[in-house]
């Protein structure tokens, strides 16, 4: 039988020449070559073949794009079935098929693919079994069996090293998935139940019925080190047992309408993606500098904010991204998050360039705006010679000095805040004393951005725009 979903010729085996160009290049026995045959002989039934996305991870599953003649990605490790969301989100009329073996899924992978599962979205998962790391050295993977001998467990996996992971049914417990079940291929009947198996959960998606799911246990004679008949044999006798075959979910005939999937169409236009990015705003934002501020730097200024999580370090970086924008000229923000919302770390770099920002990191900032000491004393030695520090004097009374002729200015953010009457706004203050300081942009550059920031909270810009002066005036009056 011809199919179309293959290549003619598998490049990956003797560069596709002779009789070998016509078979794959796995190992003899190797479950992987009749799964791709199945997936395959599906596409081609089902007509779908060029609307088909194989998505192939790291492993000997990632070969797959050089036999499926249909639109192919390779993913990270263990990513698979978020990037084939993705897919599917982009193009909702395409049917993705993730191919992934234990190791990749189960391992690595495992969030992923619980999470994807959980979104029910319908992308198909045909999921390889073979109870063993194959491509990269044989190690344990999270299916391996009891007492079973790999590279990383030589003397045979002990309860030490936890029980093996029946996916299947860990993927059929979810409230995402439609249809899942496990499949073997030790003989002609099981051959037939895993092709039936691999079909519908592809039809299931044509359909638009949900998320679905095949395991198949697979051979791996080259590290079982049996031959092709005997490692069927141990599949049948070992594996089954642990990872007991058939339909583990098939909910379709309860699927209620709502719930179905009912394809989408991103949005492309222009205009509607303008409207969704600047809030229904057409016209450009006034600009009030005369030229880049070439005074700090000759093309590029980077930035670095820092402080405690909720400090507003971050909201203060978009601001000063934002206003660099407004003026015509290119900008980049990166944050970095501590582990809490309140407390932990954060700090964000930020590069406003005369023409285009190159590199958005700054680990050599020429201006560094520091809420608190942490964030002085681990970023004040990296500001470049000649930079400029400010510093919230209210939390850091004795700051350390830095031997490279910067310039540093402590200025009262929190109680100048909190004499406004709102803590939270000392990161305006902040940017009031570093436009005082530099002269970076015009204050109505400054000012614009905030009511920018505040259109939906306009009870707000009176506060943060005096909190901006008080700003300004610490630094002019000594404050």
């Amino acid at each position: 039988m011809s199919v179309s979903a293959f290549y003619d010729k598998f490049d990956r085996h003797a560069h596709g020449k002779g009789l070998k160009g016509h078979a794959t290049h796995y190992c003899p026995g190797c479950g992987h070559g009749l799964a791709h045959k199945y997936m395959a002989e599906a596409i081609d039934e089902l007509g779908i073949q060029d609307r088909t996305v194989a998505i192939s991870p790291v492993g000997c599953s990632v070969f797959l794009y050089y036999y499926m003649d249909v639109g192919n990605s390779q993913a990270a490790h263990g990513r698979a079935p978020v990037v084939a969301l993705g897919h599917k989100l982009a193009n909702p009329e395409s049917i993705v098929i993730s191919y992934q073996g234990d190791g990749d899924l189960a391992s690595i992978g495992l969030a992923e693919i619980v999470h994807s599962a959980q979104i029910g979205l319908p992308i198909t998962v045909i999921f390889i079994n073979n109870a063993i790391y194959g491509m990269t050295g044989g190690q344990m993977a999270p299916t391996t069996l009891m007492s079973q001998k790999t590279s990383t467990s030589p003397y045979g996996r002990n309860n030490f090293m936890g029980q093996p992971f029946r996916v299947a049914e860990l993927i059929a417990g979810l409230d995402g998935p439609v249809y899942v079940e496990r499949v073997a291929l030790f003989n002609n009947k099981q051959r037939n139940r895993a092709k039936k198996a691999i079909k519908k959960g592809i039809q299931y998606q044509v359909e638009n019925k949900g998320f679905t799911f095949i395991e198949v246990l697979a051979e791996c004679p080259t590290h079982l080190k049996l031959s092709t008949l005997e490692t069927e044999k141990w599949v049948e006798e070992n594996m089954v047992p642990i990872f007991p075959l058939g339909v583990k979910k098939d909910i379709i005939e309860e699927i209620a309408p709502e719930r179905e999937f009912k394809p989408f169409y991103p949005i492309h236009d222009p205009e509607k993606v303008t409207d969704i990015i600047t809030g229904g705003a057409r016209e450009a934002a006034p600009r009030f500098a005369s030229k880049f501020p070439e005074h700090l730097h000759p093309y590029d200024i980077s930035f670095k904010l820092a402080g405690a999580g909720g400090d507003g370090a971050q909201t203060a970086a978009l601001l000063l991204t934002q206003m660099a924008i407004n003026e015509g000229f290119d900008a980049t923000h990166i944050p970095s998050y501590g582990p809490e919302s309140r407390g932990g770390t954060s700090y964000a770099d930020v590069h406003i360039a005369k023409d285009e920002v190159l590199s958005p990191a700054s680990p050599k900032p020429n201006v560094l705006i520091a809420f608190n000491m942490p964030s002085l004393v681990k970023f004040g030695p990296d500001v470049a010679p000649g930079g400029v520090i400010l510093y919230n004097s209210s939390v850091i009374s004795d700051p350390p000095s830095f031997n490279h002729n910067t310039q540093m200015y402590g200025v009262p953010f929190t109680e100048i805040a909190v004499d406004l009457g709102r803590a939270v706004v000392k990161n305006i203050v902040a940017l009031g004393a570093l436009q005082a300081v530099t002269n970076l942009f015009p204050e109505e550059t400054f000012l614009t951005a905030i009511r920018q920031a505040l259109a939906h909270k306009c009870a707000m810009i009176p506060m943060n725009e005096e909190a901006f002066k008080w700003g300004v005036k610490a630094i002019k009056e000594g404050l």
